[in-house]
């Protein structure tokens, strides 16, 4: 494909695209990169490194992923064929589904009761048991050195810590890791995980001593050691001490789950994203409406081309909120969501000139008497969730890997001598069981983490994904469109400017809900924002290369000149390696 250079010197003057020939890894933390590409270097494969990174990045980004979270995987295999890992826990099978709206009046208190049953650990061992090479032992090695020598605090980190300092201060064994000596942690402070080490250290002891029996049999003993073993019964004694919901039951019982992956045309690609258990499908249904819409003609960061894009995503979160929910309990009716009849009457109901003044209304009937989407009351606006990272890889041998690992540490207790947090994401299901994705025992919360991939006719292969709560797919449509509609590389994609729309409920507790609101860098063409706001939005003006744009990371395996083109984005301290 072609490439499109800009004279912008705001543009020109962050980091180039990446370009190699044997493998490329892109991730959230430029030690977590490295950490995945002396895998690679040893002779792992794609999926070796990427969960080598994905298990660094809940040490590097202790304050945005936690190893007990969630972390959904995308897998494409060198033959083509290609797999979803959901990574994700669901609610205890004893939690009571009106408890929320019985006893805490409709709101999602912080603490024990968010928890859904970690799934992390699995579905990284999953992957390495199914896709992999190496052993558990091998690919955290990095991690757990990190946890046990600690690594220098960032401008990010520090910031987020610092926001999220009285959440932290709630319990005792999260201030001791979060809050040393009593107060956030500077830049440049070593940061130290004695415990998250400990934990490490002890599934791949674990893992060696099944080794005789194999590597799969390792993999197992690695795995039992969390979620039947000494980690296990901390964790549940904790439960049980403080009021909390999950069992030994719960823990010995879960398994990730493989999904198929959402197919989508989109021109001469097939897009592939994760089920609506988690937000996925926006990205394919947004892509979908501008498609029929019309692309040509609008300018690239033109008001134009930005009213029509913050239009069509209103329409795909219009559908996320009325649809999405886990299938195994909801029925979404993805395919006539993703229908050429649905895609229309979404397109058919934007104005070209005028902005929709809030969350357009449901167009497939949504079931129930109404009485399940009450009209979303407004809030303050409130800052998105320190949440997520994101790591990609694809190898020598056409493997592609693609994973967003996640959950936050000061809105539940880390179990004291553990180090780790067991999945808060709770907090992403409805208080109300009636709603789509409300909460209900065994089943799984909406998820915003949606690893992504895109794969040419010609065999090209491109893998994206990024942080950042309802951001995400904003971000990945933004940077997919950059790419594959306006040409331009990798890395300048991912570091031009974007905009976002918030009218429609955030995904986290309290499920804030601004119509009209419209944020944006503030580093478009001038004349943009007036134009803008005489259409009709409420615009806010972000700062430049702000990580609440969320944080892109790409690698493109461009089919036509056999290489990989890398990028990461400069909004957080992220790196690609390619070579």
């Amino acid at each position: 494909m072609a490439v499109v250079t800009t004279n912008d010197p705001q543009l020109a003057s962050q980091r180039p695209t990446l370009y190699g020939r044997r493998h490329a890894i892109s991730s959230g933390h430029y030690l977590a990169t490295a950490a995945g590409f002396s895998i690679l270097e040893a002779g792992g494969n794609a999926i070796d490194a990427g969960c080598a990174a994905g298990i660094a990045l809940a040490v590097l980004c202790a304050h945005e992923v936690n190893f007990a979270g969630v972390a959904p995987i995308m897998i494409r295999t060198g033959a083509g064929s290609v797999v979803t890992i959901d990574g994700l826990g669901h609610w205890p099978a004893s939690f009571p589904a009106d408890l929320f709206m019985r006893e805490h009046g409709g709101t999602i208190p912080p603490g024990l009761l968010r928890t859904v049953v970690p799934a992390a650990p699995d579905a990284w061992i999953r992957a390495l048991a199914d896709y992999g090479t190496m052993t558990f032992g091998e690919v955290a090695r990095e991690a757990t050195r990190f946890a046990r020598e600690g690594f220098a605090v960032y401008e990010y980190m520090a910031a987020q810590i610092v926001a999220n300092a009285e959440g932290y201060r709630r319990w005792r064994s999260n201030a001791d890791i979060y809050l040393p000596q009593g107060r956030p942690p500077a830049v440049g402070d070593r940061f130290v995980q004695s415990d998250l080490s400990d934990l490490l250290e002890h599934m791949a002891d674990e893992e060696h001593t099944a080794l005789r029996q194999g590597r799969l049999a390792g993999l197992e003993a690695a795995r039992s050691a969390f979620y039947k073993g000494d980690i296990a019964e901390r964790i549940v004694s904790y439960h049980e001490e403080h009021g909390g919901y999950l069992s030994r039951t719960d823990l010995a019982r879960f398994r990730s789950r493989y999904e198929a992956p959402v197919r989508t045309r989109w021109r001469d690609f097939e897009v592939l994203t994760c089920g609506p258990w988690c937000q996925g499908p926006v990205v394919a249904e947004c892509l979908r409406i501008l498609e029929r819409a019309g692309l040509e003609g609008l300018a690239r960061n033109s008001a134009g081309y930005i009213h029509l894009v913050v239009e069509a995503l209103k329409g795909a979160f219009a559908d996320r909120e009325y649809h999405y929910g886990d299938p195994l309990f909801v029925d979404v009716g993805l395919d006539r969501l993703l229908s050429d009849e649905h895609i229309a009457a979404r397109v058919s109901a934007i104005d070209p000139n005028v902005a929709a003044p809030g969350m357009p209304p449901p167009i497939v009937a949504v079931p129930g008497d109404g009485a399940l989407m009450p009209p979303p009351s407004a809030g303050p606006w409130r800052r998105p969730d320190a949440d997520t990272s994101y790591v990609c890889v694809i190898d020598r041998w056409g493997n592609a890997f693609s994973a967003t690992p996640s959950d936050p540490s000061a809105g539940s207790p880390v179990i004291p001598g553990t180090g780790i947090v067991p999945s808060a994401r709770g907090t992403q299901s409805r208080p109300d069981p009636r709603h789509p994705s409300g909460a209900a025992p065994g089943k799984r919360p909406r998820l915003t983490p949606n690893p992504s991939m895109a794969v040419r006719d010609d065999g090209s292969v491109f893998t994206f994904g990024c942080p950042g709560g309802d951001m995400q797919c904003q971000a990945m449509v933004q940077v997919f469109l950059n790419v594959f509609h306006f040409g331009m590389d990798v890395q300048e994609a991912i570091n031009a400017p974007r905009v976002s729309t918030w009218s429609f409920p955030n995904s986290f507790s309290p499920f804030t809900y601004l119509p009209g609101r419209v944020a944006i860098e503030d580093r478009f063409p001038d004349g943009v924002v007036t134009e803008l706001r005489r259409r009709g939005h409420d615009v806010r003006l972000w700062p430049q290369f702000t990580r609440e744009a969320a944080a892109v990371e790409a690698i493109y395996f461009d089919a036509s000149s056999g290489f990989l083109r890398a990028g990461a984005d400069p909004r957080q301290p992220a790196y690609a390696i390619a070579t």
